[in-house]
């Protein structure tokens, strides 16, 4: 073999065969490493080293079957092709006939001429399972314990190996027959062992969780992620606890099928494509493109979501609209029958939250993590600016949008003023924590509204109002450019990104929505 034999090291001038553990099983195994004396001559632990191997391969398969009530085992640890199994078992062979011929019985010995007839029958597939089975079966299943393959008996992939095991055997026998004749220079003809290459080395391990951080270290830098991966963070960990281990070298395409397939169980198809799938597949993208990985192995992992069916319009109507901003702007702190009430900030936001998104058709938690300081008057005009500093803005970017003069008129401005320095509709103190306490009382806007009875069945309670907004603009002749600006949408073409959307140009289509006729 050229170059640097796998698993063969050499120690002050004695060969071993050695098999590094792997982390999971360390406990178990109780050393970090393998090791099996193979002598001080090369060639004689050339032909010790592939039992050597199997042998201590069968006992990390050993460690792991220990481990496996803890996880579930999936592909084979130190898998091999049929003809590296055919050459591992010939060399194997070789070296037990070796042994053999240190006793003088050995001399009685003859070729069984009717295993020879066996075998050639088995190699051109003449053989049934049984007689396979019987042939090589009990070599199989020592490939299988030391985690070599995991084909299941009578499997297309078993008959291969069964072959090829049955060619091993026959050219051993060959090589037997040739020793009898004191010639002991004899080499393979059967091209399925001479051409066999040998094993690859194993891929370098991966931690999982630390190509996760630097995935979000190099996303944050380039100006995304700035909630940290809050959302995406359980995902990986999920996919960890699935795999059973933290190697993302391992992970292979069957795996996050099968991770895929388990997750469509209790989880909709759309949360499985956008959100787990999504997130894998740009995790391992990125992995490749920096060469952390040598492929994407969830490249062309996907799940078909339905399209989604619309009974009505998405936004509020009319009535609808007025409705929930009537029972906005009545509403009071919540006192339940122990003498609790809710927090000021969750009442400030059911009150004055959907009133801003009526004229600004913002994100719900791009209003819920506002602060005093974003608020200011400019030429006039009371302008409110959503910054990724608040907590999380989709597009990554702030954007500045001017307020209604009925916002004004309602008192909002006395209520910022009123304020104290910081969140306005949530209670967070960490910055860091801003982007969840926001959502948290997003998800509290949206559980009153559904309770109070005002939310038609198919209509999201806060983004209903971001639908509407741009049903309205139309309604007015608005500028679509203008009108996502506001909303804060890319632009869909080219030009779009040309040219600034000015707060005058923001103002006069802010200017022109339609006041809520209140009662």
């Amino acid at each position: 073999m050229a170059g640097k034999v796998r698993h063969l090291v050499n120690r002050k001038g004695r060969y071993h065969a050695r098999l590094v553990v792997p982390k999971d099983l360390r406990q178990i195994v109780g050393k970090t490493e393998l090791r099996a004396p193979l002598g001080g001559d090369y060639r004689h632990a050339l032909r010790l080293l592939p039992g050597a191997v199997a042998e201590l391969q069968h006992q990390i398969a050993l460690a792991e079957r220990k481990a496996s009530t803890k996880r579930s085992i999936g592909a084979p640890r130190y898998p091999l092709a049929p003809d590296q199994i055919a050459h591992s078992h010939y060399m194997q062979r070789l070296e037990f006939d070796d042994e053999l011929r240190n006793d003088p019985r050995y001399a009685s010995v003859e070729i069984d001429e009717l295993l020879v007839s066996r075998l050639r029958n088995a190699i051109a597939g003449r053989a049934s399972d049984d007689e396979l089975r019987q042939l090589v079966g009990r070599q199989i299943e020592q490939f299988r314990k030391a985690g070599n393959l995991s084909a299941k008996p009578g499997s297309d992939e078993w008959r291969i190996v069964a072959r090829a095991l049955c060619s091993a055997e026959l050219e051993a026998l060959a090589r037997a027959a040739e020793r009898d004749e004191g010639d002991f220079a004899g080499q393979p003809s059967d091209p399925l062992i001479k051409n066999a290459q040998p094993p690859e080395d194993a891929a370098a391990p991966v931690n999982l969780a630390q190509l996760w951080s630097d995935y979000k270290a190099s996303r944050k830098q380039a100006g995304f992620m700035k909630d940290n991966g809050r959302r995406q963070n359980p995902v990986i960990e999920n996919l960890r606890q699935h795999l059973g281990h933290s190697d993302a070298a391992r992970i292979t395409k069957k795996d996050l099928l099968a991770w895929r397939d388990k997750l469509m169980q209790d989880k909709g198809a759309k949360t499985v494509s956008d959100i787990y799938l999504s997130t894998v597949r740009s995790l391992l993208r990125w992995a490749e493109e920096n060469e952390r990985l040598p492929t994407n192995v969830a490249a062309t992992v996907r799940q078909p979501r339905p399209r989604r069916q619309h009974g009505r319009e998405r936004g509020y109507t009319d009535a609808e609209a007025l409705a929930v901003f009537n029972a906005a702007l009545s509403y009071k702190r919540k006192i339940n029958a122990v003498g609790r009430s809710e927090t000021p900030h969750q009442a400030a936001a059911k009150k004055w939250c959907p009133i801003i998104c009526a004229f600004t058709g913002a994100r719900i938690s791009e209003i819920t993590q506002l602060r005093k300081e974003d608020v200011r008057q400019e030429d006039g005009w009371w302008i409110i600016r959503i910054t990724p500093d608040a907590g999380s803005v989709k597009a990554g970017n702030y954007r500045d949008v001017p307020l209604h003069p009925q916002v004004i008129e309602l008192g909002f401005i006395d209520f910022v003023k009123a304020a104290s320095p910081g969140p306005m509709f949530h209670a967070g103190k960490d910055p860091e924590k801003y982007a969840t306490a926001a959502s948290s009382v997003s998800d509290e806007v949206a559980k009153w509204l559904r309770n109070s009875g005002l939310i038609p069945e198919g209509v999201w309670p806060n983004h209903a109002w971001r639908h509407r907004f741009k049903t309205v603009a139309r309604e007015i002749g608005a500028s679509d450019r203008v009108t996502d600006a506001i909303c804060g949408h890319a632009g869909r073409t080219a030009g779009d990104n040309y040219g600034d959307v000015t707060l005058k140009a923001k103002e006069r289509l802010i200017e022109a929505l339609p006041e809520y006729q209140l009662v």
